[in-house]
C-alpha cells in the first residue's frame, strides 16, 4: 500500500534528552528516481558522513522541511508532547503534503495525512533515516552556534545532553535560557539557586 503512493514523507525528531535546546523534527519526502544510498539511522554515521547526506538529501528529495519546538514549549507541555508538535510543524512545512507519513517511534503526531509509527524506523525505512540526518545535522549545527552565546557550557561538543562538563558547567556557570527548566538536573540546580538568594 505503502510502495504505490507517491508521496511518503518520513519523519523523525532529534533532541528528546538533551538538558538545553529546543528539539527539532525533519520530514522528507524522497524522490524514487533517484536514490540516495548510505542512508541510516543519524546516530550511526560519522559527522562527516552526517553533512554529506545531509546535503544530498536537500538537493534531490522532493520536499523536507524542518519543524521545532521551544525550550518554553517543551516546559510547558513536556518532551513528548514537544517531540509531536516539532514532527506536525516539519510535516505542515513540507511544500508538497504527503499522501503517508512514516513516523519514527510508537506515536503518531496529529498530521492531516495517515501515519503510521514505526520502532526503529530510522534503520529501517529511507524515509525515516533521511528525515532523522536532517533533523541531527539541523539541531548539531544550531547547538554549536550556542556555543558561542553561551561559552562554558560545552554546547559544542555535547550538543546539550548531560554528560559530565555539562553537568559541572551548571554547578558552575548557573543555568541559561535555553536549559529544559523541567527536566530534573536543570530543575535541581535551580532550587539550589533559588534557596541561596
Amino acid at each position: 500500500m505503502i510502495k504505490s503512493m507517491k508521496r511518503t514523507a518520513g519523519v523523525d525528531e532529534v533532541g528528546r534528552g538533551p538538558l538545553a535546546g529546543a528539539v527539532v523534527a525533519a520530514a522528507v519526502i524522497l524522490d524514487a528516481e533517484n536514490p540516495i544510498s548510505g542512508l541510516t539511522d543519524s546516530k550511526a554515521l560519522t559527522e562527516k558522513a552526517r553533512l554529506r547526506l545531509s546535503e544530498e538529501i536537500k538537493n534531490s528529495a522532493l520536499a523536507w522541511a524542518i519543524g521545532r519546538a521551544e525550550v518554553e514549549e517543551i516546559d510547558q507541555i513536556n518532551i513528548l508532547q514537544a517531540s509531536l508538535l516539532a514532527m506536525r510543524r516539519a510535516v505542515l512545512s513540507l511544500k508538497a503534503q504527503p499522501e503517508y507519513a512514516l513516523v519514527d517511534g510508537n506515536r503518531c503526531p496529529d498530521l492531516p495525512c495517515p501515519c503510521e509509527a514505526i520502532i526503529k524506523g530510522d534503520q529501517s525505512v529511507a524515509e525515516i533515516s533521511a528525515a532523522s540526518i536532517i533533523a541531527k545535522v539541523a539541531r548539531d549545527q544550531e547547538m554549536v552556534e550556542l556555543d558561542q552565546v553561551y561559552p562554558g557550557y560545552g554546547f559544542a561538543r555535547h550538543k546539550g545532553y548531560p554528560t559530565k562538563i555539562h553537568m559541572q558547567a551548571l554547578q558552575d556557570l548557573g543555568i541559561t535560557p535555553i536549559h529544559r527548566r523541567s527536566f530534573g538536573p536543570v530543575k535541581k540546580r535551580l532550587a539550589e539557586i533559588n534557596k541561596a538568594l
